[in-house]
């Protein structure tokens, strides 16, 4: 760059050098300008040199500069190839590790891989060890309940035996019945441990135990009371005996003409035992019963033909019927008075022979000449199984369905006959009535009869069962109180609080089922408690207190650890009740303002 610079320099001193001599041209004289000329020459030629030397010097400083250059990029390749050849060193060294760490990695996987198939192994021998063991339950469980079963069978047909009604000729004071009580309550406990256990899946080897127990329990109690009748005949012939011989002995002494000796005295009675209750319901109670069950299958047998009929027109007409009684039913609800009313009015014309409109279609019972019965029927069972679901679900839904019940009942009596024996067969409890077990029937036909649902040899749940239970005996305590507000004023209840008060005195009257009794008892006075009250005061108090202090014992006695939630829930109930000597109106009462909505 000095040089170039220095080149530059020159130039500009030629360049100022000519315009000297310019000047001088123009100033001096020819002699002078040939001085000059000659001078100008000199210095040319200096420049020349001088030039020379500059362009030398700058290619000379171009050779060393692209010398240079070259060795700068011989260098620098170098340097590049240098760093090459170290990046292969370091990537051959790290493909090295890389290669020693896989085979190190490859063998510790090959290491966990055989640990992890014998975690494998093991887990699999140890699952098919566990679906052995559970094979094997499930078979000891099912050999276990078929036992269960097998003891239930024998001990119902044992407590046969025991006849509460039993009079020996010869022995007419002989009293089984606290045979057959506690005969009853081993079959109780049975009955609820083999339902717990159906429940929970299957029964174990306690429960087992606890069967054969009661088993024996049974035998042994079969065993005394024959023993004990047998001890009364021979008491009773041993008696005989002595009276004989002492007939004699007085003849003797008549005929000898002695005095009269006088007649003995009684013997003195010890404290008389507190009297067992019954296992039955009483004869008049039964009667009634079957004459409702009667009436039911005469009704049914009135139009059985017209059921199985295979004509279209008859059978669109009795679909017709059908679907005119059970959606009116189904659209009872606490919605609103006046359609509740329209319900009624709807259902009361179709009974009394008007034409009715349902599903777009006119409806009379004068179609068929068995359409009444059919729909007296149809009727009633619907009204049944409202109270087995909707009542059941939602429990309010009692007192408008009793209300209907109610007015159709005063004013088509049969349809009430009918609901009561749909009712009764249902649910027994509501007679009361608690079916015994009839030697040869199989046991689904025997749980039918205590009102559970057997589908597929397969019992219905306990908790599903008092679940309707208790939406029927809701119903029924609905109804006994509820009046058809727009009916006959003048006359009484078709089935009042009276039928109330007798079904709860008959249930008192009759020893308690395990959880059933509790259940029931509890519904029926939390929903109709308020107007028993109302109507027989002083009296409906004692009866309480009678429950509470006798009746709840005896329910105790049969009730195991794991089933008494709705005992404690009635006991609850009747201590609050008797300490505020008051009990509530039912949730879901209809309040006269009802009507007016």
């Amino acid at each position: 760059m000095a040089k170039v610079e220095g080149c530059i320099q020159m130039y500009e001193e030629i360049y100022r050098m000519k315009g000297r001599l310019c000047l001088c041209f123009l100033l001096v004289d020819s002699g002078a300008t040939l001085w000059c000329f000659w001078h100008l020459c000199i210095l040319q030629e200096r420049l020349r040199q001088r030039q020379e030397q500059q362009e030398q010097l700058v290619r000379a400083a171009y050779d060393m500069a692209r010398e240079q250059l070259k060795r700068f990029d011989e260098m620098k390749e170098l340097k590049r190839r240098q760093e090459i050849q170290e990046l292969r060193e370091v990537m051959e060294k790290s493909l090295k590790e890389t290669q020693g760490q896989q085979e190190k990695l490859k063998e510790e996987h090959r290491h966990r891989a055989k640990i992890l198939n014998l975690k494998l192994r093991e887990a699999e021998q140890q699952r098919q060890r566990q679906e052995e063991q559970e094979r094997l339950r499930r078979e000891e469980g099912q050999e276990r309940l078929r036992r269960l079963y097998s003891i239930q069978e024998e001990l119902l047909q044992l407590n046969q035996q025991i006849d509460p009604n039993y009079k020996h000729k010869d022995l007419p004071k002989i009293d089984l019945s606290a045979y057959s009580n506690r005969g009853n309550q081993i079959c109780g406990l049975v009955s609820g441990l083999i339902r717990t256990t159906s429940e929970r899946g299957f029964p174990s080897q306690m429960d087992v135990a606890n069967t054969e127990q009661a088993l024996k329990e049974m035998r042994g109690l079969i065993s005394r009371m024959q023993q004990e009748i047998a001890a009364a005949v021979e008491e009773k012939k041993r008696r005989d005996e002595q009276e004989k011989k002492q007939k004699q002995e007085e003849l003797l002494k008549k005929q000898q003409a002695e005095a009269q000796t006088p007649a003995p005295a009684q013997p003195s009675g010890g404290k008389q035992q507190k009297e067992a209750l019954s296992v039955k319901a009483r004869e008049g109670t039964m009667k009634w019963y079957q004459q409702l069950q009667d009436a039911a299958a005469q009704c049914a047998a009135a139009f059985s033909a017209m059921s199985s009929s295979k004509d279209s027109e008859v059978r669109k007409i009795r679909m017709e019927l059908q679907k005119a009684v059970t959606i009116p039913v189904s659209q009872i609800s606490t919605i609103a008075g006046s359609q509740l009313r329209q319900i009624f009015d709807k259902l009361n014309n179709l009974l009394s022979g008007k034409p009715v409109q349902s599903v777009g279609e006119t409806v009379l019972v004068t179609q068929l000449p068995q359409g009444l019965d059919f729909v007296y029927y149809k009727l009633a069972e619907k009204f049944v199984k409202q109270g087995e679901e909707e009542v059941a679900s939602h429990r309010e839904s009692a007192f408008p369905i009793a209300l209907v019940i109610s007015g159709i009942w005063e004013m088509h009596p049969r349809v009430g006959d009918l609901f009561l024996a749909h009712l009764h067969r249902v649910c027994p409890y509501s007679v009361p009535f608690y079916p015994a077990y009839k030697e040869g029937a199989s046991m689904e036909e025997y749980q039918r009869m205590l009102g559970y649902l057997v589908q597929d040899s397969k019992m219905e749940e306990e908790d599903h069962f008092l679940k309707r239970m208790s939406g029927l005996i809701r119903l029924y305590a609905a109804l006994i109180q509820l009046r058809w507000p727009y009916g006959n004023k003048q006359g009484t209840h078709p089935h009042g609080l009276s039928y109330g008060w007798c079904w709860l005195a008959q249930m008192l009257n009759m020893e308690p089922l395990v959880v059933v009794t509790a259940t029931l008892l509890y519904d029926f006075l939390e929903v109709c408690g308020n107007a028993l009250m109302k109507h027989y005061h002083v009296q409906f108090w004692k009866l309480l207190l009678l429950m509470q202090e006798e009746y709840i014992p005896r329910i105790e006695a049969i009730t195991n650890v794991g089933q008494k939630a709705s005992l404690t829930r009635f006991k609850q109930f009747l201590e609050e009740s008797l300490q505020k000597k008051d009990i509530p109106l039912p949730k879901g009462f209809l309040q006269p303002s009802f009507w007016r909505s």
